[in-house]
């Protein structure tokens, strides 16, 4: 509050997990338009509009004045944590394994704790070539209807997302046999001990088809499978930022290990 006193004015009346829909009737875009309509409300009760689970209702919050008198209602707001990232592999039960990192919380880096996550098949809409000091990126199209879920993400690790696929997403896979689609990439160096397990492979892209396409590796390629002579021995984490047709890699058998 203004004069420092802990105040806590959501206390009994939001959980964790709970999504804001709406402020005072009106659609909530993100976070920031949350945090700028409650503080320009002139201290005015906030009627939020709440989804929890499969629920949605209303509920009332008188926000308070901080010590910089800004009014606030007491919550750590998050935005709702998705992206476009390459699925490695499934296997036989239908586990999957992606990205071959972890998904970190944007301000404090560190790998985000989730409870539970859903897979949703992506179409790839464009994607902006990496150039020196700009890591490029792929940008996909996520259409969040229940026909276009592939599976459940259970788990988010150091060595990547893991989870179920459904029966849609293993029918894409067993119905017909698909040609592999790759690109050619040098491995110049591994590292079995390396301290930074998303490092153990350095790459760097050769394929003159891939570097005029992407320039290289671009955010939303985390994830893609190296195949080495036949094998499966890793996948793609990293981008140079300097260089983005050099990279790094995560074995395999580390994300297996999971």
């Amino acid at each position: 509050s203004v004069n420092g006193e802990k105040v806590a004015p959501a206390e009994h009346i939001l959980k964790s997990g709970d999504y804001v829909v709406k402020l005072n009737g009106t659609e909530v875009a993100d976070k920031d338009d949350l945090i700028t309509r409650i503080e320009n409300g002139n201290g005015e009760a906030a009627i939020l509009t709440i989804r929890r689970g499969e629920e949605y209702f209303d509920v009332k919050i008188d926000p308070v004045q901080d010590q910089t008198k800004k009014y606030k209602i007491g919550v750590w707001v998050r935005d709702n944590a998705q992206g476009v990232g390459t699925m490695t592999y499934i296997d036989s039960q239908g586990n999957f394994g992606a990205l071959g990192h972890g998904i970190n919380d944007v301000d404090t880096s560190n790998l985000m704790e989730m409870n539970d996550g859903t897979l949703y098949q992506t179409e790839i809409i464009s994607i902006q070539k990496g150039t020196a000091g700009h890591p490029g990126e792929m940008t996909g199209m996520i259409v969040y209807s229940d026909d276009r879920i592939l599976g459940d993400i259970t788990g988010n690790s150091v060595r990547g997302i893991f989870g179920k696929c459904n029966d849609k997403a293993l029918a894409m896979g067993t119905e017909e046999a698909m040609p592999i689609g790759y690109y050619d990439i040098e491995i110049t160096d591994i590292h079995l001990d390396h301290d930074n397990v998303n490092r153990g492979i350095e790459l760097k892209v050769t394929d003159s088809d891939l570097i005029a396409l992407t320039g290289g590796i671009v955010q939303g390629m985390s994830g893609a499978p190296i195949i080495q002579n036949g094998k499966f021995v890793g996948a793609v984490t990293h981008v140079l930022v300097q260089d983005s047709t050099r990279g790094y890699g995560i074995f395999i058998e580390n994300m297996l290990e999971q």
